[in-house]
């Protein structure tokens, strides 16, 4: 599968949130703010997964269907994915 640079644009973000926390347990911040932080950081890595996820099934049912395949496979092993990434 070929990344998209949007999506690794999505994955540096989060890192840089993720060194952004660290900082601020080391400055010794309120955990509320620090939890806020990682529950952002959560939800841009679902994201992520799911676009992922996504963009491979939308090509892999494409390649299935022009060599006349049936895709039921291919949709059951993306929800497998993302019953996994949860």
């Amino acid at each position: 599968m070929q990344y998209d640079d949007d999506i690794k644009k999505r994955l540096k973000r989060a890192e840089g949130q993720v060194r952004g926390v660290l900082k601020m347990m080391e400055e010794g911040q309120d955990c509320q703010n620090v939890v806020c932080q990682l529950s952002a950081i959560r939800s841009a890595i679902d994201k992520a997964m799911a676009y992922i996820v996504a963009s491979n099934l939308e090509h892999c049912i494409l390649a299935e269907e022009e060599a006349g395949r049936d895709n039921s496979k291919v949709v059951h092993q993306a929800v497998e994915l993302l019953v996994k990434s949860r």
